[in-house]
């Protein structure tokens, strides 16, 4: 019998606030801020349009339409059903046609459809899974040679810790407390040891900045609190 990679605490966590996905001064205001910045950097390298896309751990369906209405026909995926629910009735409600959605764990997805996609997707998902590194292994087995396959998470610094859990948590209320568990976040040489294990080439970092007077948010090379990772498979 497989294992799961989730965990159902996460699930239920992100599930109670489902209803709240699409508010962009709500819970996931931060999503919808920094989406754009992900979006563009994303699509500056991979050239969305014409593109096959997955999203892993698509949640509310943020990224996934966004990069729908780059021209990209996009399948989002995740294992907590509220949120789907609530990324299909919008994608209905929006009128977009290049996206759907499906319950089903990236491992067990690579297995039905490997080297399907041309681009694939995970942001801020690796740091709630109990074993990153195999989602790590199934997005490389399901992106298509030469293809792209970015990520994004949460560094483990003392200075993640007091921006991202002290300030963004507790402080701010930028997110609900209990959002983000310290130990799970991730060093980028971490990632980019799975990645290489996993048979994909490391393009570039990015990190990403907030100003909380201004409320602006912005790439950089400071990888040290929230960093992004664009990776390519063998052609």
């Amino acid at each position: 019998m497989t294992t799961l990679n989730a965990d159902p605490q996460e699930l239920t966590k992100f599930g109670d606030l489902a209803h709240n996905w699409w508010d962009p001064d709500g819970e996931f205001r931060p999503l919808h801020r920094i989406n754009p910045l992900r979006l563009d950097w994303i699509d500056s390298q991979a050239r969305l349009a014409g593109k096959t896309a997955l999203d892993v751990g698509c949640g509310g369906g943020i990224l996934s339409e966004s990069m729908a209405a780059r021209g990209a026909d996009v399948l989002g995926i995740d294992l907590s059903t509220k949120p789907l629910r609530v990324a299909q009735l919008h994608a209905m409600e929006t009128g977009q046609e290049r996206l759907r959605y499906r319950e089903v764990a990236a491992e067990a997805l690579a297995a039905e459809m490997p080297a399907s996609f041309d681009v694939v997707t995970c942001m801020e998902m690796l740091e709630h899974v109990p074993d990153p590194a195999s989602v790590v292994r199934a997005c490389a087995d399901l992106v298509k040679p030469g293809g792209w396959v970015f990520f994004s998470t949460l560094n483990r610094s003392a200075k993640a810790f007091v921006q991202a859990i002290v300030g963004a948590e507790h402080l701010l209320k930028l997110l609900p407390k209990g959002t983000h568990e310290y130990s799970r976040f991730i060093r980028p040489s971490e990632l980019a040891r799975w990645c290489r294990d996993a048979g994909l080439s490391n393009r570039g970092f990015k990190g990403m900045q907030y100003n909380p007077v201004t409320g602006h948010y912005w790439l950089s090379d400071d990888t040290s609190v929230n960093y992004l990772l664009a990776c390519r498979s063998a052609p």
